[in-house]
């Protein structure tokens, strides 16, 4: 297939991209940056102050430009985000969410006097949840695509499941229901946050934006997904619903690999997985994201049910987390288990050859990062829609399994026999054996679908071609 690409002469397609300040959805869109620098377009990235170093260095020795806007502060109605806070993951609390989202809609006037200097833009790839880049878009006449950090699955049964008011039924909030489009996929209430069954306040007018405005005058969603992981879930979308999505994942592949450090100036988590791997000793990785929030009480059975497993592990917790931390823990596991408190590269601990399996909240990155490594993941859902990917992991592409709940619902609290023994089945058991196949299998098929001919790179492709098409 022949693409009326610009020539090496010809102007280079300029494209904006504007992630919204979360490192889960920042680190996608600076992968898909990855991409179309490589297919020689322009790449201008909007940001602000506090999280500039972090897309600067992601971006190091490439010829992307970034510009810096200031983010609001002390605004009408959002008093309560303290001073200096940029992200999702520097909020005091999760609570904090809504308001910190909608006030990011102050910043349009200055994006807007931005695009104003640039030189001209092709086209220009939003967050979803930056719903108030569609005005600045259809102002100057930018085509507009929208960037979901979802995957099929969890947006179409959402979306199935609000259409037919299956969550205001007599049932209790842990009885399956069937999903009417999808005969196949069963949920309960309890898949879906409250917000999501019942918003109001902040968090109905932050719905309202990123459901209505967000697809204004939206060219398609850049989706995060290969066609191959879900295309009863893609097609159902590109069928059914609007805009055009595009898969163009898992943008997780798109880094570039990195040049292996010397030995010593390895991170001591690294260092220590490779002392594991020479004593042919597997590893549990455990990591539930920068946002999840967990209870002492929840915190203190984590820590016993991974002591009793007695398998290997590696456990990344934020630095709330560990100002609750048991005192004697680290010793008493110092032998098999390492606690690290810092930020890590997580795609380079799930790639270590020793890492065979994942303890993972199921964020959407997380998946794909884990699928893509061959590591199988033990499913402990905690808030947005990872209970819905959770289900996906779990019960449509069968590669991993699920933590047990000690009441059995989905937002069980988790007693460290239930965690005991369903890492142990992950870890050892013949369960484990079988998603651990069936993860390696699709881990090929996602590298097959990002390589030149694969299927979402044929699609970024083609997303390209009718841009150009239409300058």
């Amino acid at each position: 297939m022949s693409f009326n690409r610009p020539s090496d002469d010809a102007e280079p397609l300029h494209v904006v991209l504007f992630p919204f300040m979360s490192k889960g959805h920042t680190i996608p869109i600076l992968h898909l940056a990855h991409l179309l620098l490589r297919r020689r377009l322009a790449v201008t990235i909007f940001t602000t102050p506090a999280n500039r170093p972090f897309i600067a260095q992601f971006l190091s020795n490439s010829s992307a430009s970034i510009v810096t806007l200031p983010f609001p502060q002390k605004v009408p109605g959002h008093h309560d985000i303290p001073t200096g806070t940029e992200s999702t993951d520097k909020l005091p609390s999760m609570s904090l969410f809504y308001s910190f989202a909608l006030s990011t809609r102050f910043m349009q006037p200055d994006f807007e006097r931005a695009l104003e200097t640039l030189p001209r833009v092709s086209f220009m790839v939003t967050d979803w949840f930056l719903w108030w880049t569609a005005e600045p878009a259809s102002r100057f006449n930018i085509p507009r695509f929208i960037f979901s950090g979802m995957c099929y699955y969890a947006t179409t049964v959402a979306k199935a499941v609000k259409m037919d008011r299956l969550l205001f039924g007599p049932q209790s909030d842990d009885e399956l229901v069937t999903v009417t489009n999808f005969p196949g996929v069963k949920v309960t209430k309890n898949d879906f946050e409250r917000q999501f069954r019942e918003p109001f306040g902040l968090e109905l007018e932050f719905t309202m934006k990123i459901t209505t405005l967000s697809a204004t005058n939206c060219h398609g969603i850049i989706v995060n997904s290969f066609y191959e992981l879900e295309p009863v879930f893609a097609d159902y979308w590109n069928l059914n619903c609007s805009p055009k999505s595009w898969s163009v994942g898992p943008l997780c592949l798109a880094e570039l690999p990195k040049a292996q450090p010397e030995p010593h100036k390895k991170p001591t988590w690294v260092q220590w997985l490779d002392e594991k791997l020479d004593q042919g000793n597997s590893v549990l990785y455990v990591a539930f994201g920068s946002q999840v929030e967990i209870s002492p009480a929840q915190l203190k059975e984590i820590e016993i049910g991974l002591e009793e497993s007695k398998v290997n592990f590696l456990w990344v917790i934020r630095k709330i987390e560990s100002e609750i931390f048991s005192a004697g823990f680290e010793e008493g596991v110092k032998d098999r288990g390492i606690v690290v408190r810092d930020w890590v590269d997580q795609k380079e601990i799930l790639m270590h050859e020793c890492v065979q399996g994942f303890l993972s909240h199921c964020g959407w990155n997380s998946v794909l990062e884990s699928i893509c490594a061959g590591v199988p993941i033990l499913a402990w859902p905690m808030m947005a829609e990872q209970h819905l990917n959770a289900r996906m992991v779990t019960e449509e592409i069968m590669a991993g399994l699920r933590v047990e709940t000690c009441d059995g619902s989905a937002r069980g609290f988790v007693k460290s026999e239930g965690l005991e023994k369903t890492v142990r089945q992950l870890m050892e058991g013949e369960m484990g054996k079988g998603v651990r196949k069936k993860v390696k299998e699709l881990a090929e098929t996602a590298k097959k679908a990002m390589e030149e001919g694969g299927s979402s790179w044929r699609t970024l492709d083609l997303l390209i071609d009718e841009i150009t098409c239409m300058q």
